[in-house]
């Protein structure tokens, strides 16, 4: 038993002593806790991150205002008012879910809430983030309803409309006799219901369960009415051009693969060190940098053929077709050359290949993760989604989509591919300064 002891404290001894692997065996696990503690900490209470959406009001009557303003002070949404180019623009970039678009007589067509057709509301929707438009629609409905609300709370409001409805009823020449009619019997009866609505103390109408303010367990059924039109269409940069629904999922999965080719070849300087190959090397007629260069540029050819297969087999079995070729050549060289810098650095964390290995999965990990690799960035804490800018996967698969089906131009992939190259370049630099020849 003592021998075994004493084989246990030599272990824990050299765990100590390896500050990387300690690092990946006890510092890591904490931060990952963390990272989904701080995305799931309000499953079942409020939304841990606003739906970001631009609204568009070309109506511009008190109606369309109102539901703005609904709209706004949903604890959900975080919703700006801007203009169409603007609000299109920001959703084909990825910076917002949606833009919602209440066009022209949609004030009118909402005032005659029980006849006529329904106010329509277009959304256009980011079309890799569909899992969110359900969920969108359904704010849009409950707000909807938040106006009919306000009217039943005060009765006497109700009442002036009910008048002014039946007018408008009367007046109308585009409504059938048969509805005509009815909407003369049934506006006179509801006017009275709504007079005797009890109130509270203050003068609002009283929630009773069972009545039109109370929550009533269940509502009669309504097969023609609906308070609110929507109309979801995915924002495409053109619409003519059908998008596979596969490039929206291809750029994550080129990620994980690049993210491979760089923990591979980090752990192999290491075993190259240790082993003493590069040592070896030395004695060589070649300089350092000429063997580190070679071991980079075997990263980025590998980096560079791993991408180009994977876009050939979503190009000839899944029909995913580039917006731009030229766009998704540079897109994937700043990739690789992000990567390799990268993996430059990794491979000087650790000094055993244990330890290198673990620490550089673990940084490459927590890259993906905000950076959108395993959780969609949506989904992030709004503090969480301003840090991702510094992860490298976040620009990676921005530049990825925007050569895909994003239809980003020249300058605007300038931006993700700058960032990536600039990150390889130090990446790369501080790995060739800080690089051990020997164990």
């Amino acid at each position: 038993m003592s021998a075994i002891l004493a084989l246990v404290v030599k272990d824990l001894r050299l765990l100590l002593r390896d500050k990387a692997g300690f690092i990946f065996a006890f510092v890591f696990p904490l931060v990952y806790a963390i990272f989904f503690g701080a995305i799931f900490s309000n499953v079942g209470g409020e939304a841990t991150s606003k739906l970001r959406v631009a609204v568009v009001d070309e109506d511009g009557s008190e109606e369309s205002r109102s539901f703005v303003e609904s709209l706004t002070k949903t604890s959900q949404v975080e919703a700006v008012t801007t203009s169409r180019e603007e609000a299109v623009e920001s959703v084909r970039h990825g910076r917002r879910l949606a833009y919602i678009t209440l066009p022209k007589g949609f004030g009118a067509r909402r005032d005659g809430m029980f006849w006529g057709d329904p106010p329509n509301v277009a959304v256009g929707i980011d079309p890799s983030r569909q899992a969110e438009a359900a969920m969108l629609q359904g704010i849009l409905i409950r707000c909807s309803f938040e106006r009919m609300q306000d009217m039943f709370q005060r009765p006497e409001v109700m009442a002036g409309r009910v008048d002014e409805w039946m007018k408008r009823v009367q007046a109308a020449d585009d409504i059938s006799p048969a509805w005509r009619a009815a909407l003369e019997l049934f506006f006179p009866a509801f006017k009275s219901f709504v007079q005797n609505i009890p109130r509270d103390e203050s003068g609002n109408a009283a929630s009773q369960p069972g009545t039109a303010t109370g929550r009533a367990q269940s509502s009669p059924a309504r097969s023609s009415w609906q308070p609110v039109a929507i109309d979801v269409e995915p924002v495409a940069p053109q619409a003519s051009v059908k998008i596979s629904s596969y490039a929206w999922s291809f750029p994550q999965g080129i990620i994980w693969g690049v993210i491979g080719c760089a923990a591979a070849f980090g752990i192999s300087l290491v075993v190259e060190r240790t082993n003493g190959t590069l040592v070896r090397l030395r004695t060589a007629p070649i300089a350092r940098w000429q063997i580190l260069a070679g071991k980079a540029g075997a990263c980025f050819v590998t980096t560079v053929c791993m991408t180009t297969a994977l876009l050939l087999l979503a190009a000839f079995v899944f029909n995913v077709r580039p917006q731009s070729v030229w766009l998704l050549v540079m897109a994937v060289v700043s990739v690789a050359l992000g990567f390799v810098g990268i993996m430059m650095l990794l491979s000087v964390l650790g000094k055993t290949e244990q330890s290198a290995g673990g620490i550089g999965w673990a940084v490459l990990l927590v890259m993906a993760m905000l950076g959108g690799g395993m959780v969609p960035r949506i989904f992030m804490p709004s503090w969480m989604q301003m840090v991702s800018h510094i992860s490298p996967v976040k620009w990676a698969i921005h530049a990825m989509e925007g050569a895909l089906w994003r239809g980003f131009s020249p300058a605007e992939m300038a931006v993700p591919c700058a960032v990536l190259i600039g990150v390889g370049l130090a990446c790369f630099a501080l790995g060739v300064r800080a690089f051990r020849w020997s164990n």
